[in-house]
């Protein structure tokens, strides 16, 4: 069983900047896609940003796009989140996960809490 271990968040306030990472065993990020996604508070969980093995390719959901960054450091086996501009409903729990084949995301992680104080 691979596990991912998301870090970085925390409590900040509305307009504040977080950076999460994500790294997971062995060459396990670097080998593959990475996807984030978070699951706010008596929702579902949702896809937030991906991007591609070669990093040359990155994917955003309509309400992070141009606010949030992802990047990946395969030297260090970290994919981060940048985070700016957070407001109170960018709260949630926040996941990495890999993607194994095709659209499917494997390997998660036990999440990271970001709060956002209005």
């Amino acid at each position: 069983q691979v596990q991912m271990v998301e870090s970085g968040g925390g409590l900040v306030e509305t307009g504040d900047s977080l950076t999460l990472s994500c790294t997971g065993p062995g060459r396990t990020v670097s080998n593959y896609a990475i996807g984030w996604f978070r699951q706010r508070p008596g929702k579902e969980r949702e896809f937030v940003a991906a991007i591609t093995w070669s990093g040359t390719a990155t994917y955003y959901a309509d309400d992070v796009e141009g606010r949030f960054t992802i990047s990946r450091d395969d030297a260090k086996e970290t994919v981060s989140l940048q985070m700016n501009d957070l407001r109170p409903d960018d709260t949630a729990i926040y996941y990495c996960a890999v993607n194994t084949v095709g659209s499917a995301y494997d390997y998660w992680g036990q999440g990271t809490q970001v709060t956002v104080a209005s």
